[in-house]
């Protein structure tokens, strides 16, 4: 087991932050610390099987919404079935080509990522917010805390901002600073060059609450700065607040 995890873990680190977990009692261990947007998860494991532990996923809303993928040996038919009937997003057999992986993966992130982007039906009349952050757990506070009130669209990569934003015109960005590839400065800069977002209202979430990183927000186009971990009446206060100034400018 230690040494298929391993040998996953090397073949996919050059594409993605990969986090190993022998077992369903460590796999929940890992999601109380973070959200990840995909798993990969084998059927045969030491404590709990994989079809118990999809079960579980799909069970809390925390994580109901992540992608799984079997990555498994058992490669005959009734397994497949079970699999993809108890709710998983595809089902690879042991031993595994890695493009063939690789590909999988990026299509079941692509479909996520889509699967937010056309979020619409009964919340047509709110307000709409985008919230960019890497880390899927803070994206899932911020639904949670938003919830009932606005169309909460969410970002996990920031190099796909500024194709959303050409497809959807949010009322208010929320946008985490320390990130990979693109951090939230950098974002907001390429953000206050598109025409229709020179005045959107942008607010910072960051657990860098210094007074330069507020100084150097500010300056670069943002509204106001949230520090992280946030309360959620607060995170309602400011969004009500520059939603309703955006409304009347």
């Amino acid at each position: 087991m230690q040494c298929s995890l391993m040998t996953i873990k090397r073949k996919l680190s050059g594409q993605y932050q990969v986090y190993p977990a022998e077992s369903s009692s460590t796999l929940f261990k890992l999601l109380e610390k973070f959200t990840p947007e995909l798993i990969l998860l084998d059927i045969n494991m030491p404590d709990v099987d994989g079809y118990e532990t999809l079960k579980k996923l799909k069970e809390d809303e925390r994580y109901s919404g992540i992608p799984v993928v079997f990555l498994t040996s058992s490669n005959d038919k009734k397994s497949v079935f079970k699999g993809l009937n108890l709710g998983a997003a595809d089902y690879i057999i042991k031993p595994f080509d890695t493009v063939n992986l690789i590909t999988c993966i990026e299509k079941h992130l692509a479909a996520a990522h889509m699967d937010n982007i056309s979020q619409d039906s009964e919340d047509e009349n709110k307000p709409r917010i985008l919230a960019v952050d890497d880390v899927t757990g803070s994206l899932k506070a911020i639904q949670l805390a938003l919830r009932g009130k606005y169309r909460v669209h969410t970002i996990s990569r920031p190099e796909c901002v500024i194709d959303f934003l050409k497809l959807k015109k949010p009322e208010l960005i929320l946008l985490d600073y320390l990130m990979p590839v693109l951090n939230g400065f950098e974002l907001i800069a390429m953000i206050r060059e598109l025409p229709d977002y020179k005045k959107t209202p942008i607010i910072m979430l960051t657990s860098e609450g210094t007074l330069n990183h507020i100084k150097e927000a500010v300056s670069l186009g943002a509204s106001d700065f949230i520090v992280k971990p946030f309360k959620d009446n607060e995170l309602n206060e400011k969004v009500a607040k520059y939603i309703k100034v955006n409304a009347e400018s």
